[in-house]
């Protein structure tokens, strides 16, 4: 479990961290307070698909995925509810323009707070063709990838746990939505894409499914 830490400002570049295929890297703390309320951050949210152009930080790309599955309990409890406390999802970070890493695609290790890398080079634009041609997708500074194993939940549950496995993806989803506000960020949910080919362009396990992707960047 991470441990709450006094919120940061990061205004300095990061080096470029080069890892190889395999490689991780440790993501910063995430902050655990912001002159965000949870009301305010409700009545500001919005999908939002129209996007600067500009960077994210590494900062910021660790607090999107430590509110969407970030460890909160010694036990491994997460920022978002699990029938059973199963956790099937899992996130795959598409990263075009963040400061201190390659353009690449990382899996996100909860426990460690790590990411690490799974596939070389920048896909946004295979995803946005896979996403339909949504554009915003290939625009974003940085994708996010949900993915579930549907057995982690059906095994106990059954045929009902798919559907405790969709209502997951939704509490994670408007994590994201809502620390996206408090960084002033933009971001959308898109469910409309090819699933083996989303599945094949981030090295998704076998039996793991798309479920959504979720552009982010900084609003226009």
């Amino acid at each position: 479990m991470h441990k709450p830490a006094e919120p940061v400002e990061y205004k300095n570049k990061i080096p470029m961290q080069k890892t190889e295929v395999g490689g991780r890297i440790k993501l910063p703390e995430p902050s655990y307070t912001s002159n965000t309320s949870v009301e305010e951050a409700l009545s500001k949210r919005r999908s939002i698909r129209d996007y600067s152009g500009e960077n994210l930080t590494l900062d910021e790309v660790s607090q999107l995925l430590w509110a969407a599955q970030g460890i909160t309990a010694p036990w491994g409890g997460r920022t978002a509810p699990s029938a059973g406390a199963l956790y099937p999802l899992e996130l795959y970070v598409v990263v075009g323009d963040v400061e201190g890493i390659d353009k690449s695609v990382y899996k996100y290790s909860q426990e460690e707070h790590e990411l690490e890398k799974v596939k070389e080079g920048d896909i946004r634009a295979e995803l946005a063709d896979a996403a339909v041609g949504q554009e915003c997708v290939s625009d974003a500074a940085i994708d996010i990838v949900f993915t579930a194993v549907y057995e982690r939940t059906t095994r106990k549950y059954g045929e009902r746990g798919i559907r405790y496995v969709h209502m997951e993806a939704g509490h994670a989803a408007q994590n994201v939505y809502l620390q996206a506000v408090s960084l002033d960020l933009g971001t959308v949910v898109i469910g409309a894409f090819m699933d083996d080919r989303v599945k094949e362009l981030v090295n998704a396990g076998e039996q793991e499914n798309p479920l959504y992707i979720m552009p982010v960047e900084r609003k226009r």
